[in-house]
């Protein structure tokens, strides 16, 4: 088994990189990822994976199969700069971003798509909640937080393995889901539907906003129907993940 003691190393600085720099990881199309449960999401599909770092006095689980995969010792030294969690269990993976073909798009039929959050642990919550409600695919549009960020990747608990996550152009998005009569609801204060009262489709993308200002006004023009969880108690709004988790299963079950 491969070890490296140094943090000089030209692969444990990519390795730094890659958990710091946005721009690397869109570059390279691959993130690092921490902790037993998600590493062990990620070797379910063994093509998402690079490499497995383990830190001295951490061990693979035997039921695990990481067969054909590698795996790199480390020391306590370099566990230490890359760990991103204050009790590191000393696990790490080097892995791939999942790339989804155009013919596969045209098969998602119950869709998320983010306008602007900026939160990266809402947008895990968010994609780990798309998963649980069986939705097909998550769409991050632009001036949201990335995917691929640690805290991101944290809160979505192992998600990002099971649902497609891509970025893309929300107006493009909503014009090719209208052409295919998929429904199109956006969430807003003004002018909406409290989502218990609409009539549900069996194929709709929802679309929720930026935390402050709420989505595009122009991306609003676009959509289907409006709609709203309505406030029973005195809260001044709801925070935008747990309202898309409200909405999603709303829309779904």
């Amino acid at each position: 088994m491969k070890r490296i003691e140094s943090p000089q190393n030209s692969l444990v600085k990519h390795w730094k990189k890659l958990l710091s720099v946005r721009k690397e990881r869109d570059k390279t199309g691959e993130f690092i990822i921490e902790g037993y449960h998600l590493v062990e999401e990620a070797i379910q599909k063994k093509e998402n994976v690079l490499t497995i770092m383990i830190s001295d006095n951490c061990n693979i689980p035997l039921s695990w199969d990481v067969e054909n995969l590698e795996v790199v010792e480390i020391n306590e030294v370099i566990k230490n700069e890359l760990a991103e969690t204050e009790h590191t269990q000393g696990i790490f993976a080097h892995c791939k971003q999942k790339t989804v073909e155009g013919q596969e798009q045209l098969d998602w039929n119950r869709l998320l798509l983010i306008d602007a959050v900026q939160d990266p642990g809402n947008i895990g919550t968010m994609i780990r909640t798309a998963d649980a409600a069986g939705i097909d695919a998550v769409i991050l549009g632009k001036g949201s937080a990335d995917a691929y960020n640690p805290k991101t990747l944290r809160s979505a608990q192992g998600s990002h393995f099971h649902i497609p996550v891509v970025k893309g152009d929300l107006h493009e998005w909503v014009e090719q889901l209208k052409n295919r009569n998929v429904t199109v609801y956006g969430t807003a204060l003004e002018n909406s539907t409290p989502f218990n009262e609409v009539v549900k489709s069996n194929t709709f993308a929802l679309i929720v906003g930026n935390e402050g200002s709420g989505i595009d006004k122009e991306l609003l023009q676009q959509t289907d129907q409006n709609i709203i969880v309505p406030l029973l108690g005195q809260a001044e709004s709801l925070n935008v993940a747990v309202a898309t988790g409200i909405l999603l299963y709303g829309l779904s079950l």
